[in-house]
């Protein structure tokens, strides 16, 4: 059977704000949804695994690059935009396409061979051009269209083998919201450059909560697993909006199970009853009462040691309860021992 990683991550607690690049007129929005009944905010995994990539380049190449510095604008820049890699068993491929995956899709092409029509005008033939009673340009696109043949598209595609939840917040949105000002001068394109422009920021005082899964033997180097945990747990700002958000996205608290079950049942585990002060286990302890979950499948990383949680995780069997960094690394340990892979240095 193969053997499954799965973990739910707590950040530590900050105000989130300017998470999105979203705006509501001049009022620059959090993403929502209800969880529970209640409207908490959100960051999307697409945050993460961008925030990941970046990281992943102090480890290992990776295939894309976000250049900050190019001109007119940033953009993604690629080492090899056809993933050639992978069209061998011993090509070179990149630790982000490994890890996360990729998709590149190419348009259908036309030619003036004669074919079907695109969907929109399925079945239309020249008889039924005479009934259509449109004006002349429409049967003029009737017709041109009928002269085009479309092959197929393409799709080259990897699925990816670490998987990411959205980030949803331990605590309701209250509705918080601050009045802001730019300094003058600070859009320099502007007309308005002189005056200081208004701007309305939703803020949340919260923790956040996310999940990740991944199954080592699916990567092309399974030696990666171990890198994408380690990263994970050093990961600092998610998403932002110009440069003016920062929360740390780091875990304060993280679980990790090493398991052949191929599900998770540990995912959004954790609640606050104090508003986000602290975090608790209840619903993980049910679990592994109920032996839905064993003990010794878990690796626990809490910055705090002498926590009320801690005490009730190890009277329910759990012993590998360490700091977040030490857990990291001796889940790495684990997961090399499990499947034979020399120790890596760089974990």
């Amino acid at each position: 059977m193969s053997l499954h990683v799965f973990a739910n991550v707590v950040t530590p607690y900050g105000t989130a704000a300017n998470n999105r690049g979203t705006t509501d007129g001049n009022t620059t929005t959090l993403q929502k949804l209800l969880w529970q009944g209640e409207t908490h905010t959100t960051v999307s995994a697409e945050s993460i695994r961008f925030a990941l990539r970046r990281l992943l380049q102090s480890y290992e190449d990776t295939n894309r690059t976000w250049n900050e510095s190019a001109n007119p604008k940033p953009r993604n820049e690629w080492k090899d935009d056809q993933f050639s890699g992978w069209a061998s068993d011993d090509g070179k491929v990149y630790i982000d396409d490994d890890l996360l995956g990729f998709m590149s899709a190419q348009a259908a092409k036309e030619d003036s061979a004669e074919a079907e029509l695109p969907s929109d005008g399925e079945g239309l033939v020249e008889s039924d051009v005479a009934e259509l009673q449109e004006d002349s340009t429409t049967v003029k696109s009737a017709s041109k269209r009928k002269s085009k043949n479309k092959t197929k598209g393409t799709v080259n595609l990897r699925r990816g083998v670490l998987e990411l939840t959205r980030a949803i917040s331990i605590t309701p949105w209250s509705g918080d919201v601050t009045f802001n000002a730019n300094t003058p001068w600070s859009n320099l394109g502007s007309k308005d450059k002189d005056n200081p422009g208004p701007y309305i920021a939703e803020m949340h005082a919260t923790r956040y909560q996310y999940g990740f899964a991944i199954t080592p033997e699916r990567l092309r180097d399974r030696s990666r697993a171990s890198i994408a945990i380690q990263a994970l747990c050093k990961l600092g700002n998610v998403a932002g909006n110009q440069g003016r958000f920062l929360f740390d996205f780091s875990p304060e608290t993280i679980v990790i199970r090493i398991t052949d079950d191929p599900a998770p049942r540990l995912l959004y585990t954790f609640t606050t009853s104090d508003n986000g002060a602290n975090i608790d286990a209840s619903l993980l302890i049910k679990r592994v009462i109920a032996k839905d979950v064993e003990p010794s499948e878990l690796w626990i990383g809490v910055s705090d040691l002498d926590s009320a949680m801690v005490k009730r995780l190890r009277d329910v069997g759990v012993t590998n309860i360490q700091g977040v960094k030490a857990t990291a690394k001796s889940v790495c340990s684990e997961i090399e021992k499990q499947l034979g892979i020399e120790r890596q240095s760089k974990c």
